[in-house]
Formats: structure tokens, sequence, C-alpha cells
């Protein structure tokens, strides 16, 4: 690799924080810190805690990398913090952060752009125990949540009850507001971006039905097939939206961009679900595995990473 980077560069690896995605971003963080040692750089791990600010002022790090999952670590108030403190860091920065984490502020950026994602509208949680926002089968998801976390999808034949029953266990007993949106049948598709340029496409074959949080970070229970087995004009539909998103966005590092496809409509059943600022470092995760699908090696990609935050 050209331009090596300074072999005393410190720094400071965060993770971990008190968001649903803790463990993973824990996961994420230890990988990432074992990568840049092995590379010979000095490394700290910080579990970010409420004191963050006045750690980080301690230790003094040349570069920040967020391996933060969830909120605050992936909704821009790290990014913000680290703004003032004048610390780079790795990943988007603050107003992109606040965008995509949010999925209707997303859509507001990629729809008119000509990026296809699902139509849906905000729903008070209370409304949904008098009648169903949409037709069945729907799904609701709070808004700014990572990792599938709070995902529902209800059905004519679901457990939820018809109406959703108050006393079921679902989002909208953890959220005021969630965002309903039609269902799409099909195929999981995701593409990671890197300086740049979208690696390739995975399809996520799961045994339990949804690719949910569990079935994203427990070894088994999905299938990762790397690359894809799709027509090339939806591969090339992939990468494009995609890099597409990442540059509209003004995503930095890299990204990860989900899709849902309908495969019986085609380009026409391709949609985006979301574009993940902050996508995971752990062994399961996708763009670790998509650069080795393209010849980069996780301590590599790590090493790229960094170098484009600097």
């Amino acid at each position: 690799m050209t331009d090596k980077l300074p072999k005393d560069l410190h720094i400071a690896v965060l993770m971990g924080g008190w968001s649903a995605e803790r463990e993973v971003s824990l996961m994420s963080g230890n990988g990432v810190a074992d990568a840049l040692e092995k590379k010979g750089y000095r490394v700290s791990r910080v579990d970010m805690d409420r004191n963050l600010a006045a750690v980080l002022d301690g230790l003094k790090p040349d570069l920040v990398f967020n391996a933060l999952h969830g909120c605050p670590g992936e909704d821009g108030t790290v990014q913000g913090m680290l703004d003032l403190m004048q610390i780079p860091y790795t990943h988007s920065g603050m107003v992109t952060s606040v965008i995509a984490i949010d999925k209707e502020l997303t859509k507001q950026q990629l729809v008119p752009a000509g990026i296809r994602m699902p139509a849906g509208k905000m729903v008070k949680s209370a409304d949904i125990f008098e009648a169903d926002p949409l037709p069945r089968p729907y799904v609701l998801k709070p808004v700014n949540e990572g990792s599938s976390v709070g995902v529902a999808i209800v059905t004519d034949q679901g457990n939820y009850g018809n109406p959703i029953g108050r006393d079921v266990t679902g989002p909208w007993q953890e959220f005021d507001e969630l965002l309903a949106e039609p269902f799409i049948k099909g195929r999981e598709l995701t593409t990671a971006v890197l300086g740049g340029k979208a690696l390739c496409v995975t399809e996520l074959k799961t045994k339990a039905g949804f690719y949910d949080y569990e079935a994203k970070y427990t070894e088994g229970l999905t299938e990762h097939i790397c690359p894809a087995d799709i027509p090339v004009e939806i591969e090339e539909l992939c990468l494009d939206y995609a890099l597409r998103a990442h540059q509209i966005l003004g995503c930095k590092g890299t990204s990860r961009t989900d899709f849902r496809w309908d495969d019986e409509q085609g380009v026409d059943g391709l949609y985006v679900l979301e574009t993940n600022t902050q996508p995971g470092m752990t062994p399961l995760s996708l763009v670790p595995e998509q650069a080795r699908q393209m010849g980069i090696s996780y301590e590599d990609l790590v090493e790229i990473i960094v170098r484009e935050a600097l």
C-alpha cells in the first residue's frame, strides 16, 4: 500500500457505549484495535461512558476510530463532540450521520435522486392499537435504530393480533413513533462502499426467516452468499445505488447499503432499505467479508479507513 501512515500514530478506538448494539460494537472495536496493533500503531481502547470528552482529552489521540453502533455514536452526537474537540475521526461526519440514521430523512435525500425506497409513513404507536396504518403485510420499525433492532413484520397470520395488542411484545412498547412501510417480499441483498468504490453484492439467507439482530450476529443463523448469485443487471443496480447513496448522503470511510429484491419484478423490484454509516467490523460482518472478496485483508481494510479519515 502506498502513502504509509506514521507508525507513532496514536489511535483511540471508540467502542461499546450504551445503545442496544453495545455488544456488537465491543466486538467491532476490539477487532479493529487488534488489527491496528498488528500494523504497529499505538492503540487506546475506549469503552464509551458519559465522561468520554474528559477521557479523550487525557489520551490526546491523533485520531479516533469510531467503532460505535447505534445512538449516540452513529447519530451525529459523538461526531459533533469530536468536531468541537478538533479530533479527526473515521467514518461519516455529523450532518451525514444525523440524516443517515433517520430512515425518513434518508428517503428525503435519496428518493428525489431516483433511488427506489419503500413508501412509508410515520405513525404514533398508540394509533396502531386501533387500526393498521397500512394494508397487511407491512413492517414497523424505529426510525433511528440500526441492526434491525425493534423491527416487526405484521402479517395476517402473525401473532401480534388484529389490531395489534397493547400487551404484545414489539417496538410499539419501546417507541412512541414508528415508521410503517409495505413489506417487500423477496431476497435480502447488501453492498459495501470503500474508498469511493462499491465492492460487491452479498445475499443473506436466514434460517429464521428474517434477517434480524439475532440472525445478523449469531454464527450459523445466516448464510452469506458472496458474491450473490443474481442477474448482472441487479448486481449493477445494487452497486450503482450503494455508491450513489454513499455520495449523496456524504458518507466517508465505508458505508453499507441494504436492499430487498422482489425477484419476480426484475429491476423494478429492487428497493434500498437504508444506508449504514457505521457498518459492523465483527467476524460475521459484511464489510470485512466483501473486502476479502476483493482481495483486501481485514488489517488493510482498517488501515484504508484510517487513511481516509486523515
